[in-house]
């Protein structure tokens, strides 16, 4: 059984940090029942594939299988386990890619954090209710979906079709994800599992299923088929799904438009921060802004409206991002003199890069908090010492403020995205000693409506060097 993961983005080969697998070196991980094998079959920058061979051996699945030696007989021995990519196959990519599945990444964190152009295939799988199944299951997360089927023997097609499959899957999505979503439905298809289910399984359904199983169309047949239809088992994993979908109604309400009176206060906070930011990049006179984690180009779009902004450049790690922003700048349809005065380009805030520099002012808005805590010193040293503009504008969520709020994520944060979120105290505390070690001063600014206890939703800080 075979299982492979394609990445075709330059330099393809940062695969194997997201992996923590090094391309150059094969590894082998002993499982219960067999080996699982880690290689590269190719390893370029422009494409990078990793495969995981499983290897089962049949024999030792017997004779370890309870009960096996006076109640299954031959069938023990002639079984299609250790040819199919069965919960065998999900148990190995959780031994062997854990560290990736929790979304971690030491050497690469903002590509861990941000959708990818990935392919993945998996061999052999089978799947009880025919191919229309997998399409079901994988389609609705946003996958293109290829299917190829087997006969059962070829020799004699009027013996139909076999129930095994090889699934390609291609899309835009974290590696997180992509290995958590084949955890879970690759036994959902099989509808078997080679070891006990209990009530464990519940939280290892929902661990794996976090973000997209509570708004998956077929969520009700994965967690019956998950959890082997033991219908205790499922009844209780259903009420925490019927739970849970109450609590993301309440936050997708938050991200709405105009829906409720808190998604109006967050709009409003939003033009009130942007707004700030032009209102100081003005006061500086800067000419040259360089939106570092541009995002959409919320900002980007009010500074292109201001003819003051001579120079105006956004920079984003995500490369779907940036063309989000290009089309709702519609920088191609700009007349020539605004096209000439705006422009994209993807990097990473933690790497330095040449195109940083030359520009009066940077901003960095709202993307702080996207970082790994123990990156932040490699960006303080690509902003602060070599890019050195007159004037950085740096916006984080204040931590205090977040009394106010409902329904916040995992740690009590206000995206699920965010590695951490700061006090007052802490932000100042962060900002002076930055701008002591880079020979900057800085001032500090609240944006939105102010609490006398607990401050403002927004914190700001407005470096001079």
């Amino acid at each position: 059984m075979i299982f492979t993961i394609t990445y075709t983005q330059p330099p393809a080969t940062d695969l194997g940090y997201l992996l923590h697998k090094n391309p150059s070196r094969p590894q082998t991980f002993e499982l219960n029942h067999g080996k699982a094998h880690i290689f590269y079959p190719e390893a370029t920058s422009e494409r990078c594939t990793v495969a995981l061979l499983l290897d089962i051996d049949p024999i030792d699945l017997a004779r370890g299988k309870k009960g096996s030696s006076g109640e299954g007989g031959l069938f023990d021995y002639v079984n299609d386990r250790p040819y199919v990519s069965s919960s065998f196959m999900s148990v190995a990519i959780s031994r062997v890619f854990g560290t990736a599945m929790s979304g971690k990444c030491k050497e690469k964190p903002e590509l861990a954090a941000i959708k990818l152009p990935l392919k993945a295939k998996i061999m052999m799988l089978p799947c009880k209710g025919g191919e229309e199944i997998i399409y079901r299951l994988f389609e609705p997360l946003g996958y293109k979906v290829d299917v190829e089927g087997y006969m059962l023997d070829e020799k004699f097609p009027e013996w139909g079709k076999s129930r095994y499959y090889t699934v390609s899957l291609e899309g835009e999505v974290r590696v997180r994800d992509l290995l958590n979503h084949i955890y879970v439905l690759i036994p959902v298809l099989d509808s078997e599992k080679h070891y006990w289910v209990g009530e464990d399984e519940i939280d290892k359904l929902f661990q794996h299923g976090e973000g997209w199983l509570v708004d998956h169309p077929e969520k009700e047949l994965i967690t019956g088929r998950y959890l082997i239809r033991k219908k205790r088992l499922v009844n209780q994993a259903l009420k925490r799904l019927l739970e849970a979908s109450d609590v993301v109604d309440d936050e997708n309400e938050d991200d709405e438009p105009l829906k409720n009176e808190e998604t109006e206060k967050k709009l409003n906070l939003n033009q009130q921060r942007l707004g700030t930011v032009v209102a100081v990049l003005k006061s500086v006179n800067a000419k040259k802004v360089i939106d570092l984690g541009c995002g959409e180009g919320n900002l980007l779009s009010l500074l292109l409206k201001d003819k003051s902004f001579e120079q105006i450049t956004g920079v984003d790690v995500s490369y779907s991002v940036l063309e989000r922003a290009k089309d709702r700048l519609k920088i191609d349809r700009l007349p020539e003199m605004q096209r000439k005065r705006i422009s994209l380009f993807q990097s990473s805030l933690v790497y330095r890069d040449k195109r940083f520099s030359g520009y009066d002012a940077a901003t960095v808005i709202e993307v702080i908090e996207h970082l790994d805590e123990n990156r932040l010193q490699a960006f303080e040293k690509v902003l602060f010492e070599f890019t050195r503009p007159q004037t950085v504008i740096v916006s984080t969520p204040n931590k205090e403020y977040n009394f106010h709020y409902q329904n916040l994520f995992e740690g009590n944060l206000r995206h699920r995205d965010h590695r951490f979120e700061w006090t007052r105290k802490e932000f100042e505390t962060w900002a002076v000693k930055v701008a002591e070690k880079y020979g900057y001063s800085v001032r500090f600014l609240q944006i939105g409506e102010i609490d006398d206890e607990f401050g403002s939703p927004t914190q700001m800080g407005v470096f001079t060097l």
